[in-house]
């Protein structure tokens, strides 16, 4: 989970994009641009209401929590590897429809892995990953 969390970071996301431009066929451009333009909203969106939420993270709030790894911020809700996984995935996956379950997979992998490593709880998450749901359909409905 500690190495799913640190996907989420970017890595994984920054290959797929590399991946779609070379290998990605005549939907390359869109699905790419899709993809970066949720990911974009997504960052901002989580950036504006982390601090408006003001909710301390599981680490913080429990002294004997597992975390192994330090927090990217300061506050925990949404959860902005959720939001970003889920806008890129369904965003990439529109284009590739064999690829979504896949692509769903592993941002649901990167969500839970953050309630595992002690950075989010259960709700941080869920509502993270359904407006980066949200923001990945509006990004597709923007490039079709």
């Amino acid at each position: 989970m500690l190495i799913m969390s640190r996907l989420g970071n970017g890595w994984l996301w920054y290959s797929l994009g590399i991946f779609v431009l070379i290998c990605g066929g005549q939907n390359r451009y869109r699905a790419f641009f899709a993809g970066a333009l949720s990911a974009l909203v997504a960052i901002l969106i989580f950036q504006r209401v982390k601090p408006l939420s003001r909710r301390r993270r599981p680490c913080e709030i429990e002294p004997h929590c597992w975390a192994v790894i330090s927090p990217p911020d300061r506050f925990s809700f949404p959860s902005g590897h959720a939001m970003t996984s889920f806008a890129i995935a369904v965003a990439v996956g529109s284009f590739y429809p064999q690829c979504q379950p896949c692509l769903l997979a592993v941002a649901a992998l990167i969500a839970v892995s953050r309630i595992i490593v002690g950075m989010h709880f259960l709700t941080d998450i869920v509502v993270g990953a359904l407006m980066g749901s949200l923001v990945g359909y509006l990004s597709v409905w923007l490039f079709l």
